[in-house]
């Protein structure tokens, strides 16, 4: 499925059940920039290739606009737009005074040196350095990058402006270099808030992760020493199952130890993991992981998508049949950008917060806009996804109005 499409359908049939009217969306149906690069490295082999890049600047309406940037194989045009379009919806949802963007490399870090993904890092940045700045488009990790690229690439910056000091021009950096507290586990810290608000009735909930990553790794070890009982969790070779519950630290030493989670527990199947008997499933992998031809499979009461848009709208129509309850991507995960804002907000203030007053502060955010959420889910008497659409797409036609964009 193609995920912008996938998104445009559930704006589309969010305004139909909440009575917004399709002309004052009509500012959202292509971003505002959309830029193609082509990067040119210097490999170890002596050899240049040249790698392509994206970066799309959906709309900035509530402020510059923020998003990640992910080196993958398969990252392509589209899903850099359904990404930064729904970093657009993201951060309106939650009242965050930004616009939404998102980046991307078709690349294989795994097959580089260390050098050359610096090289490529820099050679990112050199690229768009006239499209980004602390009050233009700000970058941020996601997919196969982390704080050593972020610092890499505000290194870069840095070096063609002159050498001035300007931490706020990328977040989830290290903290040496202005990086913020608990932004390495901000997007689960954010998800686990939320799913202590979900009416779960039993005392010790099941769950099932997909993805075993920074974000799906940090929620297992997160949910683990807080009593629930995390019986599979999958990664990109396979899945593992404990029906007793999985011993999450020790799967942390062993991931790192074997690169995989495949030999610690039962090994099973990716649609055997999803019709597990469990109380939530939480998806925290890439795009269009529960489609029409596993939905069906599932058992779980509450699906969190810890991950962007890994339920298509066909999918999504299979669960709702089945009084599934879905907390979307732009609400569950929204956790990262909360911080990366909080990051940027301490950069430009010169002023840091400690580990307890960001996830204090990130609390509050996240759980306004749950309530939010809940609240005009029940008043509309339409699913959680499209109470979310409402209220993220209300608030960028209201900004719209009042400047005369609509």
């Amino acid at each position: 499925m193609n995920t912008f499409k996938n998104t445009l359908l559930f704006i589309e049939r969010s305004i139909k059940s909440t009575g917004i009217s399709k002309k004052d969306i009509i500012f959202l149906k292509q971003p505002k920039k959309v830029i193609k690069v082509y990067i040119p490295v210097g490999m170890d082999s002596g050899e240049i290739k040249y790698f392509e890049g994206y970066r799309v600047q959906y709309n900035n309406i509530l402020g510059p606009t923020k998003g990640g940037v992910r080196f993958h194989p398969e990252v392509n045009e589209e899903e850099v737009k359904s990404l930064a379009l729904l970093m657009t919806l993201k951060t309106s949802l939650v009242k965050i005074p930004y616009g939404g963007a998102k980046g991307g490399v078709v690349v294989d870090v795994k097959k580089l040196s260390k050098r050359e993904l610096e090289k490529l890092s820099r050679g990112y940045i050199r690229a768009l350095a006239n499209d980004l700045g602390p009050n233009l488009d700000i970058p941020a990790p996601d997919v196969y990058t982390n704080a050593q690229v972020m610092a890499w690439m505000l290194d870069e910056y840095e070096t063609i402006s002159l050498s001035r000091n300007i931490p706020g021009v990328v977040t989830g950096k290290p903290l040496v270099l202005g990086g913020s507290r608990a932004r390495e586990y901000s997007t689960s810290m954010g998800g686990f808030y939320i799913i202590e608000k979900l009416p779960v009735k039993k005392l010790n909930p099941k769950v099932s992760i997909q993805g075993f990553g920074n974000v799906g790794g940090n929620l297992a070890k997160i949910l683990y020493h807080r009593g629930y009982k995390v019986v599979s969790v999958c990664d990109s070779k396979g899945c593992v199952f404990d029906e007793n519950g999985l011993d999450i630290d020790k799967l942390i030493e062993y991931k790192s130890k074997n690169k995989t989670v495949m030999g610690f527990a039962k090994d099973i199947g990716f649609n055997e993991m999803l019709s597990l008997d469990v109380d939530i499933l939480i998806p925290a992998a890439l795009a269009n992981s529960i489609n029409e031809y596993n939905a069906d499979l599932i058992k779980a009461d509450y699906i969190v998508e810890l991950a962007n848009s890994p339920v298509t709208v066909k999918a999504e129509e299979i669960l709702m049949k089945k009084n599934k309850t879905i907390v979307p991507d732009i609400l569950a995960n929204s956790g990262g950008v909360i911080v990366s804002y909080f990051e940027w907000v301490q950069n430009l203030g010169g002023y840091y917060w400690d580990e307890e007053e960001v996830l204090e502060r990130l609390k509050k955010i996240i759980l306004n806009a749950y309530k939010d959420v809940v609240s005009v889910s029940k008043e509309k008497s339409v699913s959680l996804r499209c109470a979310s659409y409402f209220l993220a797409l209300s608030r960028l036609i209201e900004a719209s109005k009042y400047k005369g964009k609509i």
